[in-house]
């Protein structure tokens, strides 16, 4: 199985108490399902907001059960920014 590194930013990474941690998973759905698994609570929340790019590249309207990791892969996890 894949071991792949998940990056929280902005207010991800307020609920997550934590920058990074490392994932267990064969698709970004199993990788999201395991990060709600250990962050109840208000990371679920943000995660519903939440943009996603696998190894640097935009996950856009893709189901996630069809976006797979590979291994050493980083999944990012960006909330809406404000600002300009």
């Amino acid at each position: 199985m894949p071991k792949v590194t998940v990056r929280y930013w902005a207010a991800a990474k307020a609920a997550a108490h934590i920058a990074e941690e490392p994932f267990d998973a064969v698709t970004l759905a199993e990788a999201l399902d395991a990060v709600r698994e250990r962050h109840p609570g208000e990371l679920v929340r943000v995660l519903q907001r939440c943009s996603f790019l696998v190894d640097g590249d935009p996950v856009g309207t893709r189901a996630h059960e069809t976006v797979r990791l590979a291994d050493g892969g980083t999944v990012e996890v960006l909330p809406p920014f404000a600002g300009g």
